[in-house]
């Protein structure tokens, strides 16, 4: 309501200032200056309430000091504690006063880590799901540039790993000197290195990595900051490509995967601020390692699938029937 309209109704000038919890001079100053227009509603201050006196207010102090010397002491220890110098309230009112005032960690600093151009190739596989079955998503990403190669598989197993990291390759040109995989069994036999011990990778892998020149390091546990260039992009797969999106079947699903990764690889990057396309081609194709001579032959690994052999068939005999009273004949009796 307008201030000339609280004037009009006859409210004193003194009920109207404690009515919006302002002091007399305010309006005054109002009047004088013209503003009989002005809004007074909007003025109105919520007046605090006064602090109700509670039982822990002379314990409080000993809380925070206690607090401030060790900040994770527990509300029901510092209960015990206020109790033992006579306060004589609940245990509630010292767990929230403790919930209010105990010192907050600073969260730990986000670190990202950043590559040298060339330097390494961060890879992972995601599960998605499908009208005609479940499939795995290969993802390999650039660290520097960001440039990213997928392709979808009905398994995720060492031959994938195999056959897409190498289509990968023949994608960028290149291998970075050294690859980042995120606890990947083709990969991880062991990680011991939370219990001060040492990372064991599968020695076909290893055959694999020295085939192609680059070193295979593994993500720490519980350190998701160390391989966030992978996890976003497969988010951004999720979010980007799969949702929304119609799939007839695999071969439709590849078609469309190589348009959009095309596209993904044109877009500015949210981190970089620059086209993984264009900052690959300026910084990071001519550090790439050169591509092998040939393909890796695997040790272990059967060249492909390979069906059983089918068992051959025995000959068919044929077995005359006849009444048992054929065979009684035949002997020279009778049944």
């Amino acid at each position: 309501m307008l201030l000339r309209h609280y004037l009009a109704q006859g409210v004193s000038k003194s009920a109207l200032a404690r009515q919006l919890g302002i002091s007399r001079d305010t309006i005054h100053r109002w009047i004088r200056n013209g503003e009989l227009d002005r809004d007074v509603d909007q003025d109105i201050r919520p007046r605090p309430r006064p602090p109700v006196p509670s039982k822990l207010d002379p314990y409080k102090p000993l809380i925070l000091a206690r607090l401030e010397a060790y900040p994770k002491l527990s509300a029901v220890r510092l209960f015990e504690e206020v109790q033992a110098a006579g306060y004589p309230g609940s245990y509630n009112r010292v767990k929230v006063f403790v919930r209010e005032v105990r010192p907050r960690p600073l969260p730990e600093p986000v670190i990202r880590f950043e590559t040298d151009p060339g330097h390494q190739t961060q890879v992972d596989f995601a599960e998605f799901r499908f009208p005609w079955g479940k499939r795995f998503a290969l993802l390999v990403v650039l660290g520097y540039s960001r440039l990213l190669w997928l392709r979808f598989y009905p398994r995720q197993d060492m031959r994938t790993l195999f056959g897409g990291l190498e289509e990968a390759f023949a994608y960028f040109g290149g291998t970075t000197r050294e690859l980042l995989f995120d606890q990947m069994k083709a990969v991880i036999t062991r990680d011991l290195r939370l219990h001060g011990g040492q990372l064991v990778v599968n020695e076909e892998f290893l055959r694999f990595a020295a085939h192609w020149d680059f070193v295979p390091r593994a993500c720490r546990p519980y350190r998701a900051q160390t391989k966030g260039k992978v996890e976003r992009p497969i988010r951004y797969v999720r979010d980007n490509f799969i949702y929304a999106r119609t799939f007839l079947n695999d071969a439709d699903l590849d078609e469309q995967r190589g348009r959009w990764v095309e596209k993904a690889n044109g877009r500015i990057h949210g981190t970089t601020k620059e086209v993984p396309r264009v900052r690959f081609e300026a910084e990071e194709r001519h550090l790439l390692r050169p591509m092998a001579e040939r393909p890796y032959r695997s040790l272990v690994l059967l060249p492909g699938r390979q069906l059983e052999p089918a068992r051959s068939a025995l000959p068919r005999v044929p077995v005359e029937r006849r009444p048992l009273s054929a065979y009684s004949a035949l002997v020279g009796g009778g049944v």
